[in-house]
């Protein structure tokens, strides 16, 4: 199940579209960006952990990668929101070791756990190519923030040998503004969780107790840099923020708190899918975290559309069979 906050279409027709990446190519600003960024690396402020840490020398700290991106798998996904997935899939690309520590991380083995595949800049521009050549309609970053310098050296790589797709920023939305500077005019398409809003929360489930600070910058300078979701003829977004919220069970004054901070920062014009695929994940057991070890219930799913709602955003359910005409 997905709602999609709506205010007015937005639309582009597909022949008309051309990531941005490709003008900061022809200008030479994509090089020098990924330039810079890998050269910040010896001091590592790439995420708001700030280790300071030289990556350059391979040394790692919070997120536990060095000089080079971890991946754990890359292929066209069918489970994103159908303005990403369409009829061909999303082509994503999972990088392992995510900067935060959520204790219900659905995605565990691939998030924190170290059983990824240590990759180099050809390697991770020849998987965005192959994604591009299976016919997927974006490249995907997923869990991108503590290697955005390793993604803008890949990606000058796959530009000169012909990428053309647009692409979508996968984030927890614990990314540093350094970061965001240097991807300005490069992603496409923005697509952040924010999860809670209250610090002892945050701290608790997330294990960052800035989280929300951090996340609700994040949000404002996307939507600065890239506006609503933009889509072509065919429905397939090409440009804007689509923000994602799991609503969790016995927390929906968090989920207000985030929708009122998104719906007075931003306002309607925010796409928004509020995601009712809580389950008990990661590190989440009766005897650890037993007030969150329960599935989401469907009256406090239905309680938290209303309150996006209440909150200005209109859901619109787009998942419904023939959607893509």
């Amino acid at each position: 199940m997905a709602d999609y906050g709506t205010s007015r279409p937005y639309t582009i027709r597909a022949a008309d579209f051309e990531p941005g990446y490709l003008a900061l190519h022809r200008s030479g600003e994509l090089q020098r960006r990924a330039e810079a960024a890998i050269a910040a690396l010896a001091e590592c402020t790439v995420c708001p952990r700030d280790c300071g840490v030289d990556r350059l020398v391979d040394k790692a700290a919070a997120c536990k990668t060095g000089r080079y991106a971890q991946v754990s798998s890359y292929f066209p996904h069918f489970g994103e929101e159908d303005c990403l997935r369409g009829w061909r899939g999303s082509g994503t690309i999972f990088f392992g070791m995510c900067n935060l520590r959520c204790v219900f991380c659905q995605n565990y083995d691939i998030s924190q756990a170290e059983k990824s595949l240590e990759v180099g800049p050809v390697e991770l521009a020849a998987m965005m190519l192959e994604l591009q050549e299976q016919g997927c309609h974006n490249i995907n970053f997923v869990t991108p923030e503590h290697v955005v310098p390793q993604l803008l050296e890949g990606l000058t790589i796959a530009v000169e040998a012909g990428l053309r797709l647009p692409l979508v920023y996968n984030t927890s939305a614990y990314d540093s503004m350094e970061s965001l500077r240097w991807l300005e005019g490069v992603v496409d398409i923005y697509m952040p969780d924010f999860k809670l809003w209250t610090p002892e929360l945050t701290l608790r489930y997330l294990k960052a107790k800035d989280y929300a600070h951090a996340a609700g910058r994040v949000v404002k300078e996307m939507f600065r840099q890239v506006g609503p979701l933009v889509f072509d003829e065919r429905g397939l977004a090409k440009r804007g923020v689509l923000v994602r919220h799991l609503v969790m069970p016995g927390l929906l004054d968090e989920t207000r708190r985030v929708l009122a901070f998104l719906a007075t920062e931003i306002g309607p014009d925010l796409y928004i899918n509020m995601m009712d695929q809580y389950y008990a994940a990661g590190k989440v057991s009766v005897e650890n975290y037993p007030e969150i070890n329960r599935p989401l219930t469907t009256a406090e799913y239905r309680e938290a559309v209303q309150i996006a709602r209440q909150a200005g955003f209109r859901l619109d359910e787009r998942r419904s069979a023939g959607w893509w005409g």
